[in-house]
C-alpha cells in the first residue's frame, strides 16, 4: 500500500479508535452517536492532517505538494481549537438560555478541541507517519 495513504488512514482512524476506548472508560458505555463525535481526546481531524503533512515531507521532501499539505494542515488546526471551541461554548449558552427560558428546541452544537486535544492529536499523525515511513 502506498505510504501516504497508509500513514493517514492509520493516523486518523488510529486517534478516533483511541479516542472511542477513552470514551469508553470515562462512560462505561458507547453509544452510535460515539463513533461520529466531534471534540475530545485526542482530535482525529490533527491526527490526519499532521500525518498526511508529515509522511509527504519524509516521501518526496520541500515539494508542492507537501506546501499545500502544510496550509492545510495549519488551517485545520487553528479551527480546532480556535473557532470550533468559541462556537461550542457559545452554544453552551445558548443551550442555557434555552433553558433558562423553559424554550423547547432541538438544538445542537459540538465543541471543538482543547490546545492539549489538538497537540495530542498532532503527536498522533507524526508519530504514525514516521513509523509508516521507517517500516516500509
Amino acid at each position: 500500500m502506498n505510504k501516504i495513504a497508509l500513514a493517514v488512514l492509520l493516523a486518523g482512524f488510529g486517534a478516533q479508535l483511541l479516542k472511542l476506548i477513552i470514551l469508553y472508560f470515562r462512560h462505561k458505555s458507547l453509544t452510535w452517536h460515539d463513533l461520529v463525535v466531534t471534540g475530545g481526546m485526542p482530535s482525529s481531524h490533527s491526527a490526519f492532517v499532521v500525518s498526511l503533512s508529515s509522511i509527504i515531507y519524509f516521501v518526496e521532501g520541500l515539494s508542492t505538494a507537501f506546501v499545500i499539505s502544510l496550509v492545510l494542515a495549519l488551517i485545520v488546526l487553528r479551527d480546532a481549537f480556535g473557532v470550533r471551541r468559541t462556537v461550542g461554548m457559545e452554544g453552551k449558552q445558548i443551550e442555557r438560555l434555552l433553558k433558562l427560558h423553559k424554550l423547547k428546541s432541538k438544538f445542537h452544537y459540538s465543541m471543538g478541541h482543547t490546545p492539549l486535544e489538538v497537540i495530542v492529536g498532532a503527536l498522533i499523525g507524526l508519530g504514525v507517519s514516521m513509523l509508516v515511513f521507517l517500516s516500509m
